[in-house]
């Protein structure tokens, strides 16, 4: 019977068809904690025993000492309008091993971890984009990591040290003009042949673009798809795709143009097209050697496996952060109406979740590079991080524009988070567009590879397999079965019943049953997709999308739990955890209203009516109330240690008299004016001075001894530290307007 079933299953196409580059994505990595979403049934006590690491005392060191000097001695705005890094800054980052985080000593490196290398990222990010991509290309994807996985020792002793250096300024060639997200379907191509020597090697030809680093390197890492039609390598007439490393200026290279810019959006940083035109390199140069020839696919979706949680989560939260900071002192700093306007509600809100999503999102980084740290390559979760915290530090930078308004609007160098703002859309595309990511990989790739059955079943069924068939195929019904009963009386009793919570802050239990209840009906609503659309779900990229936006919110709402135990249940820090398990439970239910509302199919008619009618009477939760957005924004209005410490990491600009340096002094300053207000306030109530504003008040109540003369000094520069808080940045013609060629005028019509 279950060789009947199997058959029929196959010829059907009921599940998905794997093809093989989808096959190396699949097998790329590790199931992590994402198992036990897909599989439905959550338990939280061993998420709990998952690291959540500190950085190392050295990697804390090198933060607070060599990446503060870089950035004191750099001037991000400076270098964003001309549109170049000094040769001293890189020369600086050579020396102290910016380039080497990815090496090991042997080779001349520094190794960090994979939270420290996310650490640097993030606190350099913010402030300039260019020395970013600088640090991110040579210590994430790229020769270096590629070179120390699957290198040969003769190309790891010539390459690595030169790369530790920057004597190596690498460069990843992937995409191209028609191989994009699908990176796959690159066209850039290498004959094999035989030189009069009889040496093996290859014409290159390509047309590269987007490659991070090109115009500045002089070490690339190339993927082509190799030909051989003598099949002199013994791999047949197409070897595939595969990795050749091509050092300008060797011989041979004299076909390759590198060095013309592309011009990102939003913020500087070195970006350009490769063009390779009959290209001579040796077969020698095959990354790993001849026995990686084909192995180029398999290398990206390893590396990527884990990559995709260090660097661009690191931008996207590092943006959330500074912006956050930003807007919650801006919102105190700045008046209106007599008074500071984050006192307003609608002002109120966007910092509160500002200040939630960002602790959130922060816990999910550390969360996730801790798993890295420890062995684990978890892509699914990877993708998550990629896509969801560049997608929120876009939602989250419009926040920060909205509350600093013309002060965001203004650009020059006290401008914070302008140029953040605009070069979003950098970060949303690279490393797998965001759309993409959503709707095709995070569920498709999970859905087969993290679900506890399903990929057996399609190996079994690839395989003609009919004893694995039928063990991993009842397993998968017992679970399904099990799923629907859970379901229904986790949803009956809001995951009262059979959730088990481990030994948690009391506050948030609520949050556990929750978060286990929505997984139990993600795990049921996954198998009735697998069962009934199956093969068909890559075409349903809606339907694919909202569930992975289920998956994601599970894994960065659990994040924040996982955060509040691993920092020892900080009580200050509880409106952060309310507001973001909450929000991320409101997504979760907003997903699932959407799989219910559009399920095809005779479930989806079940779906559609009672079952939809019945999670609208019984969500999991609804956006946080205004309540919540109160208490989690006064996280980011007032500056103590509890603010302090929420920006550990950040490049807070101290001692700087433009930028956050600025900001950050008024915000102290009228922190600390605070209680001398007070004073005049009760004065005021009390009718021992009139009323007005309070610092119009401030020497009648000096002289009415409401206040001393140190109060008065403490709340006149308060006063003035926040009027040169607000000021924004004002040029001269001379400096405004951009030298002209000769005989033109500013007009453009040289005066005519």
């Amino acid at each position: 019977m279950f060789s009947l079933v199997m058959n029929w299953m196959r010829d059907n196409k009921i599940l998905p068809q794997i093809s093989d580059t989808e096959r190396q994505a699949l097998e790329a990595g590790d199931v992590w904690i994402d198992g036990q979403f897909f599989g439905g049934n959550i338990d939280f006590q061993t998420i709990l025993d998952e690291a959540y690491d500190t950085l190392p005392a050295n990697e804390q060191a090198f933060l607070d000492g060599p990446v503060e000097e870089l950035l004191n001695m750099a001037n991000g705005y400076e270098i964003q309008r001309k549109r170049v890094v000094p040769p001293e800054i890189i020369d600086f980052m050579g020396k102290n091993g910016f380039f080497a985080m990815q090496i090991a000593k042997e080779y001349g490196g520094m190794p960090f971890s994979t939270q420290g290398k996310s650490a640097v990222m993030a606190k350099i990010t913010p402030y300039s984009g260019a020395l970013s991509a600088l640090v991110v290309i040579p210590n994430s994807l790229g020769a270096a990591e590629l070179l120390g996985h699957y290198g040969t020792e003769e190309q790891k002793k010539y390459y690595l040290p030169k790369l530790a250096t920057g004597e190596f300024m690498p460069c990843f060639g992937l995409t191209e003009p028609t191989a994009g997200s699908d990176a796959a379907s690159i066209k850039a191509e290498g004959e094999v042949f035989k030189d009069s020597d009889g040496e093996i090697k290859f014409k290159l030809n390509f047309r590269k673009r987007y490659i991070t680093l090109a115009p500045i390197s002089n070490l690339v890492s190339l993927a082509v798809r190799l030909h051989d039609p003598e099949n002199l390598l013994g791999k047949g007439e197409d070897a595939g795709i595969t990795v050749v490393l091509v050092e300008k200026g060797a011989p041979g290279t004299e076909g390759l143009h590198i060095g013309d810019h592309h011009d990102p959006i939003g913020e500087y940083f070195d970006n350009g097209p490769i063009v390779g035109k009959d290209v001579i390199v040796s077969a020698k140069d095959v990354l790993g050697g001849i026995e990686h020839v084909g192995g180029g696919w398999k290398m990206l979706m390893e590396s990527l496996a884990g990559g995709r949680m260090v660097s661009l989560p690191a931008s996207g939260i590092s943006a959330m952060r500074v912006g956050a900071a930003a807007a919650g002192a801006y919102s105190m700093v700045r008046q209106q109406f007599g008074i500071p306007i984050g006192q307003m509600e609608g002002i109120e809100a966007k910092i509160g979740k500002m200040a939630a999503l960002s602790y959130t999102y922060e816990a999910a980084r550390v969360f996730g590079c801790s798993a890295v740290d420890h062995g684990i390559q978890p892509p699914v979760t990877s993708a998550i991080m990629k896509a969801y915290s560049t997608e929120t530090a876009r939602e989250l930078g419009i926040d920060a524009m909205d509350v600093m308004a013309g002060a965001a609007v203004m650009q020059g160098p006290n401008n914070i988070v302008g140029r953040g703002y605009c070069a979003a859309p950098v970060a949303i595309t690279v490393e797998g567009a965001n759309i993409m990511t959503r709707t095709l990989m995070i569920f498709g790739q999970g859905a087969t590879r993290c679900h506890p059955y399903a990929y057996k079943v399609v190996e079994a069924v690839e395989n003609n397999d009919v004893a694995s068939f039928r063990k991993n195929l009842t397993g998968w019904m017992l679970q399904f079965f099990i799923g629907i009963v859970m379901t229904l009386v986790r949803g009956a009793t809001r995951g009262w019943f059979t959730v088990k919570i481990p030994d948690v802050a009391p506050e948030t239990k609520t949050f556990y049953r929750r978060f286990g209840w929505a997984t139990t009906r993600f795990g049921l609503l996954t198998n009735l997709a697998m069962f009934f659309i199956g093969g068909k779900l890559k075409a349903r990229g809606n339907l694919t999308g909202r569930y992975a936006d289920i998956v994601a919110w599970l894994y960065i709402g659990i994040s924040a739990l996982r955060r509040f135990e691993a920092e020892g249940r900080r009580s200050e820090d509880l409106p952060l955890v309310t507001y973001s398990a909450t929000y991320a439970l409101a997504q979760i239910q907003r997903a699932f209203e959407g799989l219910y509302e559009n399920f095809d199919g005779p479930v989806g008619l079940i779906l559609r009516t009672v079952g939809r009618s019945w999670i609208g009477m019984n969500p999991l939760a609804k956006m946080p109330n205004d309540k919540m957005s109160h208490d989690a924004a006064q996280v980011l209005q007032r500056y103590d240690a509890q603010f302090l410490r929420l920006q550990d990491g950040l490049y807070l600009e101290e001692g700087k008299t433009t930028g956050m340096g600025r900001l950050l002094d008024a915000f102290k300053k009228t922190t600390e004016a605070e209680p001398v207000r007070q004073k005049i306030r009760a004065a005021q109530h009390a009718r021992t001075l009139p009323r007005g504003r309070t610092e119009e008040m401030a020497e009648a109540a000096r002289d009415a001894k409401v206040i001393s003369t140190t109060e008065f000094d403490t709340l006149v520069a308060a006063r003035q530290a926040c009027l040169n808080a607000i000021e924004v940045d004002v040029f001269t013609p001379e400096e405004y307007i951009a030298p002209q060629p000769h005989g033109v005028t500013a007009t453009g019509n040289g005066g005519q």
